[in-house]
């Protein structure tokens, strides 16, 4: 009986033609990892701008990797070399620790459009290696217009304090917003810098003295924080009595309707120098998709969208200008105005590792520790992981914007 080899071998050869004529002829596709640790109204904000950067680059998907830890899992994705295409940077220290290990990559942007201190954070000797794509302004107090008093910066008066300090592996930020706050409020900003950049110790002085006044200005609101997530406890009236919160507005847990009515405002906790942060995202990989994905994100169109979605994005594009949210918008002005300083998240600015103990610290204080040791502590970490070198460390942290 004769064996059907080559009707078989013709069909394999013409069915081969078919998948390769339809591979060929099919659009190419590419995949961008970008790693983000945002969730909830935050991620679906980022999302909408992913979801338009794929209409218009059909040939291109954005897969996103959320993870509530991304410091941990950046840096083990970097030790195995298993890098993302992108991935956000949430502070300058990072951005410093991995422009320097070589692992960022010098990006092709043209940021020249965005606000000081935010623009210059993420360049080196006129090279960009990170884009700030999101903003926040952390210098406010927020209260209940309906029920409450507007507060007087460094004077909330009778109402007590809203404070959560638990934020996952992040926990303790809370706190130490509040403390760069006081220091930079009370010292100023060449105090500020030095302490920040590791010039100053933390055990004397203008440091220790913040420290001291933040737990006398919160007072009984310490107790139990250390278990109150910082999000369900800002701007909860509840069986505390609290009132008062203190922190950027995309920290608050407001719906957009309790702001733009008016129900819940701010005031700036200072008079002159104002707390200023940012996400950026850095490059790690030679993916063409990924250059064009992070050019999308810089872009005037993109951070227009972002802006306007839900989450409460601010953006340190001078040229985005229009928000739905008058409140919003109000903010993204103070980020504009040449009537403040702004100054870079201290904590954001130091060492991954010696904000890590910062938090840590935050969290024993809050749990009835004395500041003396606790700083003594945070004094020896500096000195053994602050920046190596000075080409190592930052740009400079403070800035005011120039009038346009």
């Amino acid at each position: 009986m004769r064996r059907p080899t080559a009707p078989l071998l013709r069909c394999a050869l013409i069915l081969g033609l078919l998948l390769a004529s339809v591979s060929c002829g099919g659009p190419e596709h590419s995949k961008v990892t970008i790693m983000v640790p945002w969730s909830g109204t935050e991620f679906r904000a980022f999302y909408a701008v992913v979801r338009d950067f794929e209409r218009g680059h059909p040939g291109i998907d954005v897969e996103p990797q959320v993870t509530r830890a991304l410091t941990q899992q950046l840096d083990a994705a970097v030790g195995a070399d298993a890098e993302p295409d992108l991935a956000v940077l949430p502070s300058v220290g990072a951005i410093t620790k991995y422009r320097t290990e070589g692992a960022l990559r010098e990006l092709e942007v043209d940021t020249r459009a965005y606000a000081e201190p935010f623009r210059t954070l993420g360049t080196h000797d006129g090279a960009v290696y990170a884009v700030p794509v999101k903003a926040d302004l952390k210098s406010l107090i927020w209260y209940d217009a309906r029920s409450t008093e507007p507060p007087s910066p460094g004077r909330p008066g009778r109402y007590r304090w809203c404070l959560g300090l638990e934020s996952g592996p992040t926990s303790g930020w809370p706190g130490a917003d509040w403390i760069a706050d006081l220091v930079l409020a009370d010292a100023g900003v060449d105090t500020y810098t030095d302490w920040a950049s590791g010039d100053a110790r933390w055990a004397e002085g203008p440091v220790r003295d913040a420290w001291t006044a933040w737990g006398h200005t919160v007072g009984a609101a310490l107790k139990g924080a250390t278990a109150r997530n910082f999000r369900q406890a800002a701007g909860s009236k509840d069986a505390r009595g609290c009132a008062l919160s203190h922190g950027s507005l995309s920290a608050m847990p407001f719906s957009s309707a309790r702001v733009r009515d008016g129900q819940y405002t701010y005031v700036p906790s200072s008079r002159d120098a104002l707390q200023v942060s940012a996400d950026f995202v850095g490059k790690f990989t030679g993916n063409e998709g990924a250059d064009a994905f992070l050019t999308y994100l810089a872009s005037t169109k993109a951070q227009r969208i972002w802006v306007n979605e839900p989450g409460f994005a601010v953006s340190a594009d001078r040229r985005v200008t229009q928000y739905d949210n008058a409140v919003q918008g109000r903010i993204a002005g103070i980020l504009r105005s040449p009537d403040f300083t702004l100054c870079f998240s201290a904590a954001d600015a130091m060492d991954p590792d010696v904000s890590a103990a910062f938090y840590r610290a935050v969290l024993d204080y809050a749990n009835g520790r004395e500041p003396g040791p606790l700083l003594a502590a945070l004094d020896r970490v500096q000195q053994q992981l602050g920046y190596p070198s000075p080409t190592s460390a930052p740009a400079p942290l403070c800035s005011t914007p120039e009038p346009r």
